[in-house]
């Protein structure tokens, strides 16, 4: 875990995620897993690579469903994490998901052939609602099957958003399977995303899911305002202006 914070670090990457994969089975009860601190895991957070602040580590969750029961919507272990993400296995959970779920990540399958076909209706309820569709590269980089695997079902989920709410991670097990920025936005051309959007789902839309995981906690969203620049330049002149007209003390 050291060496893959320190490999993201160097290669540019301001916040990572560490992901715990919750599968629960019918045959036994199972309890979700709870996060363990930052601190035991990594003893000193490295420096981001051209910044002066150390990399930001989050927690996040991920629901592999194989049944409508394996969500609980008001788990109490699910608030433990900064990230909850969700993996529907049939057509069915896909459609519930991305209609009703509050999540903030839907993972598309990439190990395997989807055992459906994406449709336009659920997939614009998600984007509506401002959750993000999931694609991982690291499978591509070990397997050549999965590597076809991963290709066709990015360009079918492609045919469908747009290229609309698309983050793409890596799902690496080692620091060798991590690829910097601009390695994966020439990865999401690949998968059917045009340049532009392949920019954004390792940048823009990726700090969206940040701020839909914040505003899901909470009982209603949270407005705020933000300077234009222009106005943050006005206020300046104006601050300056004082300044000026004060009289020389002799």
């Amino acid at each position: 875990m050291q060496s893959l914070v320190e490999t993201a670090a160097h290669l540019g990457f301001s916040t990572v995620a560490i992901n715990y994969v919750f599968e629960p089975t019918a045959k036994k009860k199972q309890e979700v897993p709870s996060p363990m601190p930052i601190s035991e895991l990594i003893g000193q957070l490295p420096v981001v690579q051209g910044r002066s602040r150390p990399i930001r580590v989050l927690n996040r969750l991920t629901v592999v469903m194989s049944e409508a029961s394996h969500f609980r919507p008001s788990a109490t272990e699910y608030r433990a994490f900064d990230l909850l993400a969700v993996h529907p296995t049939t057509e069915k959970l896909f459609h519930t998901t991305c209609m009703l779920c509050d999540v903030d990540i839907i993972c598309i399958s990439v190990t395997e052939k989807l055992p459906f076909f994406f449709k336009r209706a659920p997939i614009n309820g998600a984007i509506d609602r401002g959750v993000v569709f999931e694609l991982s590269y690291a499978s591509a980089l070990r397997d050549t099957t999965m590597r076809c695997y991963t290709i066709a079902n990015s360009v079918c989920l492609m045919e469908s958003c747009k290229g609309k709410n698309i983050i793409l991670s890596s799902a690496a097990e080692k620091a060798l399977e991590l690829r910097g920025p601009y390695d994966i936005t020439n990865l999401g051309v690949l998968f059917g995303l045009s340049e532009a959007d392949s920019k954004e789902a390792v940048s823009s839309t990726c700090r969206a899911v940040l701020l839909h995981a914040e505003t899901r906690k909470t009982a209603s969203g949270i407005v705020y305002t933000m300077k234009s620049q222009q106005e943050v330049l006005q206020d300046s002149a104006g601050s300056e202006a004082p300044a000026a007209k004060r009289p020389k003390t002799t």
